[in-house]
């Protein structure tokens, strides 16, 4: 890398952290900000908490991942170890969440991580996370604290993206693709970001005001008819925190998204990208649905894991959201494969197992956990992302009179 791409290359990081915290957070003049980052990222780790101090925060912790230690559990820890989850940390975070610190995650963790290791040791694993992380959890799908992911190119999630290339290449080239996907190519990012939550914020009122009871998925291996919640409610982009901060809870996104009826999805479906999940590749999912639960369940690879994860709790196997994309997003444009949900969900249409947001049910950031299961919503310990939309897929909107009204057709907006 030259001199002159090095600082392009720093300009655009410092944009992405300006963008991480004024657009990602909207962080406050004493704020602080719990930030998790892997150990490949700390270059943007310490652009973003020079930013947050720019912006007024109080306190910046900064809590560090290490790839090489994970996996060094599942190569020589004993079996028992494998039912343990650190959730003294998870309770520290929650705690510093419900004192109002703003939450910020880098995501770059390599996608294959733990492609070798016992699929039951990592699904044992998952679990205990998914249990110890509850407290926090609940505060971050309710958005009782603003909060936001970025994601940063390090050299084992660019080897997956970009296999032919050596590796300060392909590590530059990842980082362009973020950049790009990022909207940090300009000379005002944040700027740009306000006109694309215009955007979004234009189709979020289109879809709320044709009331649809639900959605029907057709395309190659596909027809599904996701059931829509009682009172659902369409978002994208920005949302206000219940501290009345407004967040963009995922840079970069596409997605406009609802509350599927945990009891009213049937027929069968096939993902259109790799899932993913906690070091392991999921690929050519095939699953099939009755009265909201997946009955069947297949992979080409990684079949073992995705059962596993489809066994977390009872609503593991049912929908938590659902998310509409065109095909003609960046990400999807840019042809690339990220290997990462972060921007492979920006790709396509999808569907997320698990827990479903309460703030797309209407008032539902203010109810009880009985008013928004008895509109349909699911409850879970998880929340995967997995892709569903391509070219080839179109979706029709389902009127409460079981009328058909075209939404997409070949992966465009019909309208």
């Amino acid at each position: 890398m030259t001199l002159h791409d090095e600082a392009a290359h720093e300009v655009r990081l410092e944009r992405l952290a300006a963008v991480a915290v004024r657009t990602g957070l909207g962080l406050r003049p004493g704020q602080e900000l719990v930030l998790t980052a892997p150990l490949d990222a700390v270059p943007l780790a310490r652009a973003i908490t020079r930013e947050a101090y720019r912006a007024g925060a109080s306190l910046v912790t900064l809590l560090y991942t290490d790839e090489e230690a994970a996996l060094a559990r599942f190569q020589l820890a004993p079996d028992a170890a494998f039912d343990t989850a650190p959730g003294w940390l998870y309770e520290g975070m929650a705690a510093a969440f419900r004192a109002g610190a703003a939450r910020l995650a880098i995501a770059g963790d390599d996608p294959s991580l733990l492609a070798g290791q016992d699929a039951e040791k990592v699904a044992r694993a998952n679990r205990a996370r998914s249990r110890a992380y509850v407290p926090a959890l609940e505060l971050i799908a309710g958005f009782a604290t603003n909060w936001t992911i970025v994601s940063a190119a390090t050299p084992a999630w660019a080897r997956a993206v970009f296999p032919g290339d050596a590796g300060e290449v392909a590590v530059a080239r990842l980082w362009d693709a973020i950049f790009k996907a990022s909207r940090v190519d300009g000379p005002d990012p944040v700027a740009a970001w306000a006109r694309h939550n215009a955007d979004l914020r234009r189709r979020t009122e289109e879809l709320n005001a044709r009331r649809y009871a639900a959605l029907r998925f057709t395309g190659p291996g596909t027809d599904l008819t996701v059931g829509l919640a009682d009172d659902h409610e369409w978002h994208g982009g920005a949302t206000t925190a219940k501290n009345g901060i407004v967040c963009n809870a995922n840079i970069p996104t596409e997605e406009v998204f609802t509350t599927p009826h945990k009891l009213r999805v049937s027929g069968h479906v096939v993902s259109t990208k790799p899932l993913s999940y906690q070091g392991t590749l999921i690929e050519e999912i095939r699953v099939r649905f009755e009265e909201g639960r997946i009955v069947e369940a297949h992979a080409r690879r990684g079949e073992e894991v995705l059962r596993k994860v489809l066994e977390t709790d009872e609503g593991a196997a049912r929908l938590g959201e659902v998310a509409l994309v065109p095909h003609s997003s960046p990400i999807a444009a840019s042809g690339l494969l990220f290997y990462n949900t972060l921007f492979d969900e920006n790709a396509a249409c999808h569907i997320a197992l698990g827990q479903a947001y309460s703030k797309c049910i209407r008032g539902g950031l203010s109810m009880s956990e009985e008013e928004l299961v008895a509109r349909g919503c699911n409850r879970s310990l998880i929340h995967i992302d997995w892709m569903i939309g391509s070219g080839a897929v179109d979706i029709d909107g389902i009127g409460a009179d079981g009328t058909a009204t075209p939404v997409m057709r070949r992966g465009e907006w019909a309208a």
